[in-house]
Order: structure tokens, then C-alpha cells, then sequence
């Protein structure tokens, strides 16, 4: 095993209202990390690759514990989103070789998922937060799921660590209303982006 998995922490929000009308049912979003041993710290490595197959057994088993936590239905998943802490001792890139594996393995836990995933990655020390972003799991263009949720570990990265992240959400920003946004009526429709 490259990344031997010390600790897996969970955070869900259950949204009732955010400035003015509330929602007939809340919104859930929720992120999950798995503070895991960065087997890549103290040396240059050339090729990652041999990390792709855990990580992306690691992106299913994490997203699926998620939806559990968001209530259990995968078809109730719109957005997404991933990212990664790397401990001090380790480099941006470790962070990203989680990119597409993590995203791949959630998308396997949804069912679904056409979209990019949205990623963000850091170096930084035990306790560092990361805002990680969600867009909606069809098309990124669904301007009321641009969204984001913060996640952290007290007591993690430690140097020769890394805390992986996958995050989920039921539905967009409750009463989202940007100006400009378009829907998921839109995809597809000329002079859309694709």
C-alpha cells in the first residue's frame, strides 16, 4: 500500500436558508478527507503513475462514504469537487497526481458525472484549510452551483502527509440568482460553451 490511510474525517451541512426565502427541501453539502502517508517525501520521482490504480480505489471508497453521509442516494448528487493539503515535507505535485484519479473514483460512486471536477491544491502545515471548489457534476456552465466548501484536519498534514478531498453537494447556492448564470436548459443550445 503506497498511501496507508491514518484517519478518514467527514463534514456535512444541511442548508435550511440563507437570506430569504427558504428552500422546500435543504441543501447538503458536505467534503470528506482521508489523511493519508505521502510515500513520495525526501525525493524526486519521476514517473507517479503506480499511484493512479489506490488513488482512484480510494476517490470510489471515499465518495461513496459521502453520499452516505449526504443521505444516501447518489441520484440526488448535482455538484462536485476535489482537492489536496500536501505536508511540508512533500511537493504541490503529490497533490496533484490525486487530480484524476480522486475524481474518477467519485464519479464511479456517483453513477454519473460528465463534467470536469474542480480541483484545488496546496502545500501546507498540520491544520491548513483548503476552500475546494463544486460546479454542477453535467456541466460546469450551471452558474447556480458555483459553489465551495472549506475542509481541514486539526491534526493533519503532518510533513510526510497528505489530506485528500472529495466534496458533494444535493443542489446549488440556496436562492442562487447570478446575474448571467446559465441552467442546465442551456447545455447543448448554439453559442453555448461546451
Amino acid at each position: 500500500m503506497l498511501f496507508p490511510i491514518r484517519k478518514i474525517v467527514s463534514l456535512t451541512e444541511e442548508i435550511r436558508s440563507d437570506h430569504g426565502p427558504a428552500p422546500a427541501t435543504p441543501l447538503f453539502k458536505g467534503a470528506i478527507a482521508a489523511v493519508v502517508g505521502n510515500p513520495y517525501v525526501g525525493q524526486y520521482v519521476d514517473d507517479l503513475s503506480p499511484a493512479s490504480d489506490e488513488l482512484r480505489a480510494l476517490g470510489e471508497e471515499l465518495g461513496g462514504q459521502l453520499i452516505t453521509h449526504l443521505g444516501g442516494d447518489p441520484s440526488a448528487i448535482e455538484s462536485y469537487g476535489k482537492g489536496a493539503i500536501v505536508g511540508g515535507a512533500g511537493e504541490i505535485e503529490h497533490g496533484a497526481m490525486w487530480h484524476i484519479p480522486g475524481g474518477g473514483g467519485m464519479r464511479a460512486a456517483i453513477g454519473r458525472g460528465t463534467s470536469i471536477v474542480p480541483s484545488t491544491k496546496k502545500v501546507g502545515a498540520m491544520g491548513a484549510r483548503l476552500d475546494v471548489p463544486l460546479t454542477h457534476l453535467d456541466w460546469s456552465y450551471v452558474g447556480s452551483h458555483y459553489d465551495a466548501i472549506e475542509m481541514g484536519v486539526s491534526d493533519g498534514p503532518r510533513p510526510d502527509e497528505m489530506v485528500l478531498i472529495l466534496a458533494m453537494a444535493t443542489g446549488g447556492r440556496i436562492n442562487a440568482r447570478l446575474a448571467g448564470g446559465f441552467t442546465i436548459e442551456d447545455q447543448g443550445k448554439p453559442g453555448m460553451p461546451a
